[in-house]
């Protein structure tokens, strides 16, 4: 007898008015303020609802969630080690699974969703995510890219843009750019590599409908999927608080963080600019970027333009001088 283990199918929301109301992210925790990384947790959330499992591998929502043991969780939330959110996200689902078809539990198969940060997703966390992809469970993986290990002191990471001051990576004499090194490219790591990944997509906090939609369809596929979302940080990124959406639309605007899904090899823009503004209006805002000099700053540009070009993206680029 074959054993029915989909979920309730969510239905895509039309506007922020059509959004739950429900929050299953709620007050109690201790995260900066502006934290981008937390309104990424609470539109996750919202659009998850509350048949659902997260599971937190250690970074700034881990750390700041949890404090004084409570955390702002309605929903089960279970902390995982920065290196195998996927490993035990698998083991949920396998379990629940198990349950279904042994006849111990009549509940319906819930969500179970990864929140990682770009550490936990596409670093130190990416072989047991990988793995998790390869043998095809049904979660998840969603990456919370605030560009830097920051609940440890702001950090450089695989995705932290090349020219930021972190904490390893400061401006000098010897190398006056800060980090030499250009970002990885993290929701490709995963959607060329993985043949039962379904649902591959990038969304950011300042395109609230987007995101939500992005996660309702990771959910609605019967096996992984993966969202990368720009998680803007006031406190690493070096701006007010009050500009994180500002910072967030400038991303997109600029080509720094195209947003796009992808479904079976095939990738489709959910927003794209028709021409995109020069990156040095984005770097300005965010006194990570302030020890620039021109050079960098065109050399900046000139990585964009490639990147917009190798993702696709049909826009009038700026000129990289």
């Amino acid at each position: 007898m074959s054993v029915d283990y989909r979920k309730e199918e969510l239905p895509l929301i039309k506007n922020l008015a059509d959004a739950p109301d429900k929050e299953c992210y709620v007050p109690g925790h201790r995260t900066c303020a502006g934290c981008g990384p937390a309104l990424t947790y609470r539109l996750v959330a919202k659009a998850a609802g509350k048949n659902t499992i997260f599971v937190g591998p250690t970074g700034c929502m881990y750390v700041a969630n949890t404090s004084y043991g409570c955390g702002p969780w309605a929903v089960p939330w279970i902390h995982a080690q920065i290196t195998n959110g996927g490993a035990v996200a698998s083991g949920i689902e396998a379990a629940y699974k198990a349950r279904i078809r042994k006849g111990k539990t009549d509940a319906k198969f819930p969500n179970i969703i990864v929140m990682a940060g770009d550490g936990g997703a596409v670093d130190i966390g990416l072989q047991a995510i990988s793995a998790a992809f390869y043998r095809g469970h049904d979660i998840l993986v969603v990456c919370y890219d605030n560009e830097s290990y920051a609940n440890t002191g702001i950090q450089t990471s695989p995705m932290t843009p090349y020219g930021a001051w972190t904490s390893f990576t400061p401006a000098g004499p010897v190398i006056p750019e800060g980090k030499k090194l250009f970002p990885k490219d993290g929701p490709a790591l995963f959607a060329y590599g993985h043949p039962l990944l379904k649902y591959v997509a990038t969304a950011s906090i300042a395109y609230p409908v987007d995101l939500m939609n992005k996660v309702r369809k990771g959910l609605n596929e019967d096996g992984p999927a993966y969202v990368h979302i720009h998680a803007i940080c006031p406190k690493g990124w070096v701006f007010p608080c009050n500009k994180i959406i500002e910072v967030g639309k400038l991303a997109v605007q600029t080509g720094m963080y195209a947003l796009y899904e992808i479904v079976d090899g095939k990738k489709t823009f959910t927003h794209s600019p028709k021409k995109l503004k020069p990156v040095g209006e984005y770097m300005k805002l965010q006194g990570r970027f302030a020890h620039l000099q021109p050079e960098h700053i065109a050399k900046m540009q000139q990585f964009v333009n490639a990147k917009a070009q190798a993702l696709g993206i049909e826009a009038t680029l700026p000129a990289a001088e």
